[in-house]
C-alpha cells in the first residue's frame, strides 16, 4: 500500500494526530490514507462523552476495549483518526468532536468541506 501525501487541509505537511493511543489507518501516529482506504480515516479530532456514545449508536463502538485487537477503546480526550463520512454524519446530528486541522489529512477535503472543519476546528489552533 503506497501512502498519499503527508499533506494537511491546510497544505502542509501532516502533523501527528496520537501515539497514545496509537491511531491511524497505518497505525503510524498519523492520519495518513491511500487508495485500500475506504473509509478515509482522514480526520484527527478529539473524542468527546458525546461523540463516542453517538458513535456507539450508529454502530462503530470506538469506547469498549478489544484486547484481541490490542485495542484499549477511546476515552474522552483522547484524540483518534475517523472516518471522513463518520465525521460529516456526527457534524449534521450535531454532535462533531473538535477537529486538528494540522493532523486532519487533505484527503479529507474530499468528504467534508473547509468551511465544516473549521467549525469544528480545535480552539488553540
Amino acid at each position: 500500500m503506497e501512502k498519499d501525501p503527508e499533506i494537511n487541509v491546510l497544505g502542509e505537511a501532516l502533523e501527528p494526530c496520537s501515539t497514545d493511543p496509537l491511531t491511524g489507518y497505518f497505525r503510524d501516529g498519523h492520519c495518513n490514507t491511500c487508495a485500500q482506504d475506504h473509509g478515509s480515516h482522514t480526520v484527527c479530532a478529539v473524542m468527546t462523552e458525546e461523540f463516542l456514545a453517538y458513535s456507539k449508536y450508529v454502530g462503530n463502538d470506538l469506547s469498549t476495549p478489544r484486547p484481541e485487537f490490542r485495542f484499549a477503546g477511546l476515552k474522552p480526550g483522547d484524540k483518534w483518526c475517523l472516518c471522513a463520512g463518520r465525521f460529516l454524519q456526527a457534524h449534521d446530528e450535531g454532535c462533531a468532536p473538535r477537529v486538528a486541522l494540522a493532523s486532519t489529512h487533505a484527503k479529507a477535503l474530499e468528504v467534508v468541506s473547509m468551511e465544516t472543519l473549521e467549525a469544528n476546528a480545535l480552539e488553540t489552533e
